[in-house]
């Protein structure tokens, strides 16, 4: 009997100290994310006042991501639900709208074009502005701002720490920004011509000075015709482009057409480093936070087109800080 009590007892303390424990650190709110883009923004400005979550990881194409049942659960119990909107989560977007009519929500490419004045990129296709608002530095931090009043109604007593790391993205995504343009005017003119998979980079094309040409449309539902190949092979042959590009969320079997197709016009072509445009890249790369990102692609654009990247800034030298800190130093 004694001994049963003594058990008793014991497993009583142990819940005893969980409880103390929890009421100590109760769990940060939780912020819902569609892209990998979209949480690194709310990561950085939240950092450890939130729990960031990204639904979609590297490799995943928000052009055709599906909803399924634990994502609409993941969406109730959200503090809040940021996505980058303009029609990117695609057949996502109908659910992402209605839970915005009841729930806290930040549609951040949309946020950052309504910040400051700009012309959004329209398509040839349905009328819908380009989204990918985030291949421009400077425009990306426009979101900032928007992004920092969203988060200071879910944990308002983190409003001077949110303003603070707001600070220093905007210095890091100046910096960035500046770097970039530095790297893509580097390669020679007749060569500055960035032919990719799919049409994700009308807004660097915009930013960095840079001719962008895409094999499929803005969206990757759409499907690269005979037509477009031959096109896209000429321009190599008849330009000399030393190097096209495919992203890491797409099939590169329309890449490899064009190759063929202006191999058999006599031209020396080949597929330069992957680039990231509709997703990040795996924990622990380079292209795993949007800086990242940016950096990888343009040191990637600029040395297969013949450019010469530019040294990184020192406001650039801790962009990785925030991301070690907040999980552990990894």
């Amino acid at each position: 009997m004694q001994r049963r009590r003594d058990g008793w007892m014991a497993r009583a303390a142990v819940m005893a100290v969980g409880l103390a424990l929890t009421s100590v650190a109760p769990a940060a709110p939780s912020v819902l994310a569609t892209t990998g883009m979209v949480a690194d923004l709310v990561d950085r400005i939240g950092g450890e006042c939130i729990e960031t979550e990204a639904l979609m990881g590297p490799g995943i194409d928000p052009h055709l991501y599906r909803a399924a049942a634990s994502d609409v659960q993941a969406f109730q119990s959200a503090s809040l639900i940021a996505y980058n909107g303009l029609g990117l989560e695609g057949q996502l977007d109908s659910v992402l709208r209605r839970f915005g009519e009841r729930r806290p929500t930040l549609a951040v490419a949309e946020a950052a074009a309504a910040a400051g004045p700009v012309d959004l990129i329209q398509t040839d296709g349905d009328g819908a502005p380009d989204p990918h608002v985030w291949m421009d530095a400077a425009l990306w931090s426009q979101a900032i701002t928007p992004t920092v009043e969203a988060l200071r109604q879910v944990v308002p007593d983190c409003t001077a720490g949110l303003r603070e790391r707001a600070s220093a993205l905007r210095e890091q995504l100046s910096a960035l920004d500046a770097w970039m343009r530095a790297s893509i005017a580097s390669i020679p003119a007749g060569q500055r011509v960035l032919l990719t998979a799919h049409d994700a980079f009308g807004y660097y094309g915009r930013a960095y000075d840079i001719e962008v040409r895409g094999i499929q449309g803005i969206s990757t539902t759409a499907e690269a015709s005979v037509a477009d190949i031959q096109a896209n092979a000429r321009l190599i042959a008849e330009r000399g482009l030393p190097a096209l590009f495919v992203e890491s969320t797409i099939n590169p079997r329309t890449v490899d057409a064009v190759v063929a197709a202006a191999r058999e016009r006599g031209a020396e072509v080949v597929i330069g480093d992957t680039l990231y445009g509709d997703a990040l890249g795996e924990s622990g790369t380079l292209a795993d936070s949007l800086p990242g990102l940016l950096i990888h692609n343009t040191a990637a654009i600029t040395r297969e087109l013949g450019g010469e990247r530019a040294p990184l800034p020192a406001a650039l030298s801790d962009w990785r800080a925030p991301l070690r800190a907040r999980h552990g130093g990894e």
